[in-house]
């Protein structure tokens, strides 16, 4: 363990967490490999201006570091021993802490990566070239997240061209298979902070409770999450938050967040805290005025019947795909059982284009972890320790009724709701309600 360092908000991690990492790692890598993996870049929000940093998710996974400017090396069978893992990082100067902070000293780095060699920046170019000389093959790091669309070539992808360019002669590979199955099963650490990112979502959401009525701004529902948010450690929302009143509950990715919220329609919230990295993701619908109507609340526990059938199939050998095929299958049922269609007109239709998927047309299951869709596909079988979603929800276009219950949950032999303390059986949410 490391001590509180002034440039953290969240508790330190054990560095044995990220040694462990690098250990698996290595296991999975053939002779004179060697690994680059560098930090995310700074993002320019205007004139002088960058968003908040945000590590790497694959840096952190490596050496828990969350600084900018940062590349770890992992070259396991150097003959210089020292060489073996290496972070290179900014050399901060006087002036450069004056102006924007502290910056990890060496000593820093050691505690909280347990890496031993740490060199400045200045001196990459000529330590990369002795370990490219004994290097037989170069895994490069990239986000290969299957829907990301990027017109901005990110930190990796340039440095990936530029030492192609510089040892064209090297053989490279791709360093994200590997990462990716190391990532999808969570140590016990990583599943404790989960766990402490998920009670601050908790949290967020009792505080709402409390403050929704008629008349608030979906964007002051927001702020009320935020507040409870940082004043517990953590770096923020873990995505943009969705806080869509009436209709807005209609609309997948809704962020505007800008409408009034009115008596008689449901507010559905789908937020979530990150703490050390790590993310929740939960959705919770409400009624505005702390009560359902009868037409509400017979949708809203047609959902909440299906959630509770569709967490017992988070066991090993199942995957999302299966999750959310047997999850639609389930919610067809209670959309028959709410009129919306009927068997005869199932029986009938399109295999292509099924009834129900008017009224849930999206996944509801994705992996989650350092990033809110984590790594691992649809296909990939569970396994125990792995951490997903499960989110069914229904959207009636005609009533204007939206609504989607969503926990994150581990797999294992008894699937763990890492959620279940979350308010979200209706008569709770209503007393939870009353001002």
């Amino acid at each position: 363990m490391y001590p509180n360092l002034s440039c953290m908000r969240y508790e330190s991690i054990d560095n044995r967490l990220f040694i462990k990492n690098r250990l698996k790692l290595r296991e999975m890598l053939p002779k004179n490999a060697l690994v680059v993996v560098n930090s995310n870049d700074e993002l320019l929000r205007s004139g002088d201006q960058y968003y908040p940093f945000r590590q790497n998710s694959d840096l952190f996974y490596l050496t828990g570091l969350d600084q900018e400017k940062c590349i770890l090396t992992i070259c396991p069978d150097h003959p210089n021993e020292k060489y073996r893992e290496i972070v290179f990082t900014l050399k901060a100067d006087e002036l450069t802490e004056t102006w924007n902070g502290h910056k990890y000293t060496k000593r820093e780095i050691r505690a909280i990566s347990g890496i031993e060699t740490i060199e400045w920046l200045d001196d990459f170019e000529i330590t990369f070239r002795y370990l490219m000389a004994s290097a037989g093959v170069v895994f490069l790091n990239q986000n290969e997240y299957i829907k990301l669309t990027n017109e901005v070539p990110l930190r990796d992808l340039r440095f990936a061209q530029k030492i192609r360019d510089a040892f064209p002669v090297h053989r490279y590979e791709r360093l994200a298979p590997l990462l990716t199955e190391l990532r999808l099963v969570k140590e016990p650490e990583e599943v404790a902070l989960i766990r402490r990112a998920c009670h601050l979502t908790g949290q967020a959401f009792r505080r709402v409770l409390q403050f929704v009525r008629p008349g608030v701004m979906e964007y002051e529902v927001e702020a009320e999450m935020t507040h409870e948010f940082i004043r517990n450690g953590s770096s923020g929302h873990a995505f943009q938050p969705i806080i869509g009143s009436g209709r807005n509950g209609l609309v997948l990715h809704y962020t505007d967040n800008h409408d009034c919220c009115r008596d008689g329609d449901l507010l559905l919230m789908d937020f979530g805290a990150e703490y050390a990295n790590y993310i929740a993701d939960c959705t919770r619908t409400i009624p505005v005025n702390g009560r359902f109507s009868p037409r509400q609340l017979q949708c809203y526990e047609a959902v909440l019947r299906v959630m509770k059938q569709a967490t017992s199939f988070f066991v090993p050998g199942n995957s999302s795909d299966f999750v959310t095929k047997e999850t639609h299958r389930l919610m067809e049922k209670e959309m028959i059982g709410l009129g919306l269609f009927t068997q005869e007109q199932v029986d009938r239709e399109d295999p292509d284009k099924p009834l129900y998927f008017k009224y849930l047309m999206h996944n509801v299951c994705h992996p989650i972890g350092l990033d809110v869709h984590d790594v691992g596909s649809k296909h990939t079988p569970f396994k125990k320790g792995m951490v997903l979603t499960l989110e069914p929800g229904l959207y009636i276009p005609e009533e204007g009724i939206g609504i989607r219950i969503e926990d994150d949950i581990m797999v294992d032999d008894e699937p763990v709701d890492l959620m279940a303390s979350i308010p979200r059986e209706a008569d709770e949410v209503e007393g939870l309600m009353k001002h």
